[in-house]
């Protein structure tokens, strides 16, 4: 065999096997928060639930152990609002949007989807975490939350209201200009802002010109993949992702301000790393 095609092919059995990394510690984790603290959780049983669901689908080994309370719970969504947690920290329109998007990959997501509609505001949005410029990995912001609560209510004039909001919103943060990649994959415009901002060492940060993060890099990559973006800045992201995982397979959280300390944002940043590495992966499907 070539030397070119060993590289190749030891290149591609490293990512796969860092990616496996990372599907064996959500593996681990998401059924841990139930077990220890006797609630559920947005980041373990939402986020890092869907990550696990979409590395099944593309043939990780994922035991049935690892997500069968997480979705005997996920599929009664009128328990979702008992669910025992901390009132300081529990958003429960938050829950709601991440735990439907979890259900969502498991193929049922009928009952959940009529519990979003009520919480729609007036202006289309699901108004989640306004306040910041650049939603995180477990908060999202107005445009994610919003772009996942559509998917969800699909068709309806809810998706509607929601279509029309986010054409006309303006982006604050390059999570938002991914989001909207998201929601509208034709949509050059914001696929040249987020290939213009891609930085030198691949990632991508919550703004033009910060410094890259996980999430805001795996968010990008995620959306540039929908909207088949560059195969080249793709891999340039992936090789940025590959860089910062951890010996444990998961990724260091991303914050915001960075640098500060969440294990909520750690699962969460992990499942979105896990979620791009996987959809990208072209070489493997």
């Amino acid at each position: 065999m070539p030397a070119k095609a060993v590289i190749a092919a030891f290149a591609v059995w490293t990512a796969w096997a860092q990616e496996s990394k990372a599907v064996a510690f959500l593996v681990r984790e998401v059924p841990a928060w139930k077990r220890d603290n006797g609630c559920y959780s947005c980041h373990n049983n939402g986020d890092g639930a869907r990550a696990l669901l979409i590395a099944s689908k593309h043939g990780y080994e994922v035991p049935a152990e690892a997500l069968r309370d997480t979705l005997d719970w996920l599929r009664q969504p009128e328990e979702w609002d008992k669910n025992r947690g901390n009132p300081a920290s529990s958003d429960k329109l938050l829950a709601r949007i991440q735990f439907t998007a979890a259900l969502a990959e498991s193929g049922d997501v009928r009952r959940a989807a009529p519990l979003l509609i009520p919480l729609q505001s007036e202006s289309g949005a699901w108004t989640v975490d306004a306040e910041t410029d650049a939603g995180s990995p477990c908060t999202y912001g107005p445009v994610l939350a919003t772009y996942f609560a559509r998917e969800a209510v699909k068709p309806s004039s809810s998706a509607d209201r929601a279509t029309a909001w986010l054409r006309a919103v303006k982006p604050r943060s390059l999570v938002d200009v991914s989001a909207l990649l998201l929601a509208f994959p034709e949509d050059k415009q914001r696929l040249n802002e987020l290939l213009r901002a891609q930085a030198s060492d691949g990632g991508w940060g919550p703004q033009p010109s910060t410094r890259a993060e996980v999430f805001d890099t795996a968010l990008a990559m995620t959306a540039l993949v929908k909207a088949g973006g560059p195969r080249v800045s793709i891999g340039k992201g992936r090789k940025f992702l590959l860089s910062q995982q951890e010996a444990d397979g998961g990724w260091p959280e991303t914050t915001r301000p960075s640098g500060s300390q969440s294990f909520a944002q750690r699962i969460s940043t992990t499942a979105w790393a896990t979620i791009a590495l996987i959809l990208t992966n072209r070489e493997r499907d």
